[in-house]
């Protein structure tokens, strides 16, 4: 559940980076080792303090990888998220995205009827206009039988001297599910990365989300708080 995790603004920079080093060489590998206070998904609390680990080859406009959510809080089931995808550059200011992510939950216990893995395919697009990188995705469970549609926004502040940035975010969207209520959520973030050299960097970032399911919790507890180192 890659899509929506705290350091959003990971996506700006590995895109970013890749561009640069695919100039040098054919593919690129982004290493990811992140901690946040909460896990949130869509709007929606799925586990505690916990570290995401990740690993992304591309080459050209084929991306791949494995992203995972792995509780620190016992009795939480961990969980793995294999994605592929594909980026076709429209103009110099849009870009589609298309690709397809397996969500597997090895601990997850199904005696009540849950599916320990579901297939979601996504269709994207994504523009960088004056400093703006609005996007609207929609989704495809195709276990769950969900269609979730999010727009978002993001908008950079450098700040050179000090070798870091204000990275700003935000998203809302709508989720609906066959034979279940419908739910909207949205979020709002800041990410601050500072480049540790060429391969290496820091990130600290923090952010805000709700949802109008019916009987959620709406407090303190929606912030969420993380650091990221990315190679």
């Amino acid at each position: 559940m890659k899509k929506i995790a705290l350091f959003a603004a990971l996506v700006a920079a590995g895109v970013a980076t890749s561009s640069a080093e695919e100039a040098q060489s054919s593919y690129s590998v982004t290493l990811d080792f992140p901690y946040t206070s909460k896990y949130v998904f869509r709007g929606v609390e799925l586990a505690s303090s916990s570290i995401q680990p990740s690993v992304e080859v591309a080459s050209g406009p084929i991306y791949i990888g494995v992203w995972s959510n792995q509780p620190i809080t016992k009795h939480q089931e961990n969980e793995f998220d294999f994605y592929l995808g594909y980026k076709h550059k429209l103009n110099d200011a849009w870009d589609l995205d298309a690709g397809a992510t397996v969500y597997y939950y090895p601990e997850l216990d199904t005696s009540e009827g849950g599916e320990r893995s579901t297939t979601e395919g996504y269709l994207g697009l994504n523009g960088n206009i004056k400093g703006f990188t609005p996007g609207v995705y929609t989704y495809y469970d195709f276990d769950l039988k969900a269609t979730t549609i999010q727009g978002q926004v993001g908008y950079s502040i450098p700040a050179p001297t000090a070798g870091l940035s204000f990275d700003f975010s935000a998203n809302v969207g709508r989720v609906f599910i066959k034979n279940s209520a419908d739910y909207s959520y949205w979020s709002v973030g800041m990410n601050v990365p500072y480049k540790i050299n060429d391969k290496a960097t820091f990130y600290v970032g923090a952010s805000y989300s709700n949802n109008d399911i019916t009987g959620a919790k709406r407090d303190l507890m929606n912030f969420t708080g993380g650091i990221s180192l990315s190679f």
